[in-house]
């Protein structure tokens, strides 16, 4: 054991204050805005004058809460580790052996001895002022030990009284809710077999009212793509913390000796607003090494166009079209394998339909290559269909338990890549295609939650070991085909966290391409992820999941800030319709190096009526930003609009780059010019006037700084 006692980390005006003094583990004096640099003298202060309070019937010894907080040690709330050898050993007390720094990441390992455990923790501070953390739990005994569960929390002050997290379904994520944090947990479980279109991205605590600029906010991430929890607990102490790890099912932790669990990353993001929370994943996210480099390519994806009607002139129609009007790269959607006429069968018969391909995928993808156009190709490796000829031959590579099937969603089962037969094959099918057709792009979906997710040749659930498949087999992809792009698509958005994202090159949004409900979607999406990872899709005029009906300039104005793409049958769109359709692609071609790399703004406005968000440059030299017009506004114009991130001492143009739709009220530096010119404080405080919209509206406002 090290003589570390107390240790501040530092980064982007985040400061994180471990205590290592030991003889317990780990426990933060600390997660919030920048100290300073402290003095050892100043740290031991720190932790002193945080010292714990003696109540009238208390514990003598009323310790803070470990990192992974302990029974043991007091903590009445969710244990950190669950778990026990047989019905004993099943409360944990952990003591440091080790503690070292490098840098901003700490290495904790401490013992219980007589429970035979051994636990290393990593604790870091990335660059963006992230706080993440993991364990790798080790069975030091000679017998096993189940792990129920192990979580991982963060301590959040007392100011911290309201909480924010995300609800959905399919067709509609990311639907934020509030409430108080008062005494007792807030509890966010779930155990779809994936991260769930109901799942929240992340669990926030904050002080009252805080909004997308303003407040004080401690959020976590669980980044798992199984089953997970995310959750916030406060005890009579006083002690509020916010957590997370994964759910495993029972027997999934099972330890034989010197067997190591290891749970998944667990972020923190603090800052003042929304806006400064969400900006660190972005900034975290876009310096990792498997981050895009290449500018994201405009995509055509056939789904909405032709369904499972799979005519090759057609598609070749299509891709010309799709080139006509800029896009490059064409992906290939379902019902090109086997027996796939419909979603009721083929699943898992993964070769190329000889009925409806004679000569393969070649002409297709000959005649895409041609036009200079990238090829991508939809899967879904995870599952199978009752009617395949892969279930028929291998009924015991479904995801089941006992002697019954799950119920089947959308005609289909998951397909256990934990056995190894049914990994090897899945491997083999995909690497095949992928050296047989120039495919650069995969749109890898997930089309159902899992029930009843067990292995069926060992009788025992499956989900944990089905996760890590997912990641290994993507891992192994990758690594035989270089420059391979895959999309994380499930049901839509139902696979968005930063353990798949490790892994993948982008996000689908959502199965809905209604650019109304897209409007909320992508803003809450990007509490976590930057527009560039978040597909967003121009859909056909009246939307194919709600029945609305909208302009083409709306629905390319909420396509512009994430990774654009078309999923129309443009090849029967009128010769207006694409030249109009171009030209927004040609703008997004021109938007996209500030679209991509700028920071994400979102103004707070009371109505509910109307939205306004952007995208300002990391140099504060541009800014793009929307002005939406949601539903009918209850006044006759929505006021000022004020404009948020930009550089107070700098002075700007604010120019009008797109007026689509009919304008009620007409304004006078709109019709006057068209161009407004005041320094960023005045345009962040003040604000310019805007025309009155119709529902279902947007208007885009180009920002250039002019000094």
């Amino acid at each position: 054991m090290s003589n570390i006692e107390v240790l501040q980390l530092r980064a982007a005006g985040v400061s994180l204050v471990l205590d290592c003094s030991g003889p317990a583990l780990p426990s933060v004096l600390h997660w919030g805005a920048d100290l300073g640099e402290l003095t050892g003298k100043a740290l031991l202060e720190l932790r002193r004058g945080a010292g714990a309070v003696q109540t009238g019937n208390g514990l003598d010894d009323n310790l803070p809460v470990a990192i992974v907080p302990e029974y043991a040690a007091g903590w009445f709330g969710l244990p950190g580790l669950s778990g026990h050898r047989d019905g004993r050993d099943f409360s944990a007390s952990f003591r440091l052996t080790s503690v070292a720094q490098t840098g901003n990441t700490v290495q904790v390992d401490a013992e219980d001895p007589e429970a035979a455990l051994t636990i290393r923790l990593t604790i870091e501070l990335t660059d963006s002022g992230l706080v993440r953390a993991k364990a790798d739990l080790t069975n030091a005994g000679e017998s096993p030990y189940t792990v129920d569960g192990l979580v991982l929390a963060l301590p959040v002050p007392t100011e911290a009284t309201e909480l924010l997290d995300m609800t959905g379904r399919h067709i509609g994520e990311r639907h934020p809710q509030r409430h108080e944090f008062t005494q007792g947990a807030h509890i966010r479980d779930n155990r779809r077999g994936r991260t769930g279109a109901d799942a929240t991205l992340l669990l926030i605590a904050g002080t009252p009212g805080f909004d997308f600029g303003t407040g004080e906010i401690w959020a976590v991430h669980t980044a798992w793509s199984g089953n997970h929890r995310s959750y916030a607990e406060r005890g009579m102490s006083g002690y509020g913390v916010v957590g997370g790890g994964e759910l495993l099912l029972p027997g999934e932790g099972r330890l034989e000796a010197q067997g190591t669990y290891s749970t998944p990353w667990i972020y923190g993001s603090y800052g003042v607003g929304l806006d400064r929370l969400s900006a660190r994943f972005h900034e975290f996210l876009r310096a990792r090494d498997n981050h895009p480099q290449i500018e994201r390519p405009v995509v055509l994806n056939t789904w909405e166009a032709v369904y499972f009607d799979l005519d090759l002139d057609k598609l070749k129609a299509l891709a010309d079209a799709a080139a006509e009007v800029g896009a490059e790269r064409f992906v290939l959607d379902d019902g090109w394998f086997r027996g796939r006429r419909d979603d009721h069968a083929g699943l898992g018969d993964w070769y190329v339909d000889e009925e409806i391909w004679p000569k393969g995928l070649h002409p297709l993808v000959d005649h895409v290559t041609g036009l200079g156009l990238q090829f991508g190709l939809w899967v879904e490796p995870e599952m199978v269909n009752p009617d395949s000829d892969l279930a028929r031959e291998h009924p015991d590579w479904i995801l089941a338990t006992g002697n019954r099937m799950p119920p089947t969603a959308r005609h289909q089962q998951g397909l256990n890549l934990g056995v190894p037969g049914a990994y090897d094959y899945i491997l083999e099918r995909l690497d095949a295609l992928l050296n047989e057709y120039d495919i650069a792009y995969l749109k890898w979906d997930h089309n159902r939650d899992f029930v009843d997710g067990g292995n069926q040749l060992t009788g025992t659930a499956g989900i944990h070991a089905q996760t890590l498949a997912v990641y290994r087999l993507i891992d192994e992809l990758k690594l035989r085909h270089p420059g391979l792009e895959i999309e994380s698509c499930s049901s839509g958005g139902a696979r968005v966290d930063l353990g798949i994202l490790e892994r993948t090159d982008r996000v689908w949004g959502s199965d809905s391409n209604d650019a109304l409900e897209r409007q909320k979607i992508q803003r809450y999406t990007q509490l976590l992820l930057p527009p560039e990872l978040i597909g967003c899709h121009v859909g056909p005029p009246r939307a194919h999941t709600t029945g609305r009906t909208q302009a083409l300039s709306f629905r390319a104005i909420t396509a512009l800030f994430g990774h654009f793409g078309i999923e129309w049958d443009i090849a029967s769109a009128s010769s207006e319709e694409r030249e109009e359709l171009a030209g927004w692609v040609a703008l997004h071609k021109e938007l996209r190096p500030l679209l991509h790399t700028g920071r994400v703004v979102r103004a707070d406005r009371g109505p509910n009526d109307f939205l306004l968000h952007g995208v300002v440059a990391q140099d504060g030299s541009r800014a793009v930003y929307a002005a939406v017009q949601l539903t009918q506004s209850i006044t006759s114009a929505v006021g000022r609009v004020r404009l948020p991130g930009l550089d107070p001492n700098r002075t700007y143009r604010v120019n009008k780059t797109a007026t689509p739709g009919p304008e009620s009220r007409a304004v006078s530096w709109w019709t006057d010019g068209g161009q407004v010119e005041l320094n960023g404080a005045a345009l962040a405080t003040v604000g310019v006037q805007i025309p009155a919209q119709w529902p279902e509206h947007a208007i885009l406002l180009d920002v250039t700084a002019i000094d």
